[in-house]
């Protein structure tokens, strides 16, 4: 295996603030492994050209502005661009801890994998909505760690917002397709039936610092329903029956709620009774009584948001036969490259 020469992939919209967040992390990294920075403008209207100017003194960087194609097909042209041989892909919302390069760079050294991807945490600095959504997006009892586990699953599936892949995994793919979102999960899958090895490494870890509201969490984690059935059409050996547990969740609250009303609470205590062990998971994760609060209102935001989404596209899918690309075309950007 030649020498790894990382370059960091980050397509950026309209986000100019981020950028500089994460740019002053990456003066943190530790350790002298080479790496390069490539920033990938993607038809903002608000650039970020001159904080990154700011920061090549200090950095290797290289900017492109290119017309809006999402960020699937950003990556593909960063990674077109990029001199490096591995591929480290992050969301422009994301802070590196300064361990993280040599965290990889280790890891992939012990035991070489094509692909991987790491977790998201909340830092000190974050604000207790992002601590609550975060917990709720990935704690293992609202999950099922399908985000990132201490499984040691090889066919995980890593998300774009901190996901490396080599240059050979790339060129074999052809990268991202042009989903939105679901771009990740769909190139994961695809490089394991060409052949490719996919791991998560557990202790690679990324601060996500979100930019979020309830409603813009809610309007997420809804097309994340309304994609995952469009996934599974596409590639059928890779559904599961978790994918269904948020939907099972709404469900099954409503008949607790019927059945409550009629005298039989038997449902509802047993919702009661996972709603307390979250709520005490995310106290104890987070030190704080309005958080754990504030995190079970984002586990119901999650769980109504993604069920019924993915209800919807599965009756329209399966039900009804309709293609995804027309029914709903605000899923799926157009190439510009």
């Amino acid at each position: 295996m030649d020498a790894l020469y990382y370059s960091f992939i980050i397509p950026v919209y309209n986000r100019p603030d981020e950028i500089k967040e994460l740019l002053q992390s990456f003066i943190a990294i530790e350790g002298d492994i080479p790496f390069e920075i490539v920033i990938i403008e993607d038809g903002s209207t608000i650039d970020c050209k001159a904080i990154v100017t700011d920061f090549e003194t200090n950095l290797n960087i290289s900017y492109y502005n290119k017309p809006n194609s999402g960020p699937g097909d950003s990556r593909n042209f960063g990674m077109q661009k990029a001199k490096g041989n591995y591929f480290i892909i992050l969301d422009s919302d994301c802070l590196l801890p300064p361990q993280y390069l040599n965290v990889v760079n280790s890891e992939l050294d012990k035991d070489y994998v094509n692909c991987f991807g790491g977790p998201d945490a909340a830092d000190e600095s974050f604000t207790n909505l992002q601590k609550a959504i975060n917990f709720a997006m990935t704690s293992f009892i609202t999950t099922g760690g399908i985000r990132g586990s201490k499984s040691k699953n090889q066919k995980f599936q890593p998300r774009s917002f901190n996901m490396g892949i080599s240059k050979a995994a790339f060129e074999a793919s052809s990268g991202f397709g042009n989903i939105h979102p679901g771009e990740d999960p769909d190139l994961s899958i695809r490089l394991t039936k060409l052949g490719f090895k996919t791991k998560l490494f557990n202790n690679a870890f990324v601060y996500h610092k979100r930019r979020i509201s309830w409603s813009k969490f809610y309007k997420q984690v809804h097309k994340f329903g309304l994609v995952r059935p469009i996934l599974n059409l596409w590639h059928p050996n890779s559904e599961r029956m978790i994918f269904w547990l948020p939907s099972l969740f709404c469900l099954g609250l409503i008949l607790a709620i019927v059945f409550a009303v009629f005298g039989n609470y038997f449902l509802l205590i047993i919702f009661g009774l996972y709603l307390t062990i979250a709520f005490l998971l995310a106290l104890f994760q987070t030190k704080n009584f309005v958080i754990a609060i504030q995190a079970i209102f984002a586990i119901f935001v999650q769980f109504f948001g993604y069920g019924f989404g993915f209800l919807k596209s599965t009756f329209v899918i399966k039900v009804l036969k309709k293609k995804p690309e027309t029914h709903y075309p605000n899923l799926f950007f157009k190439n510009a490259i």
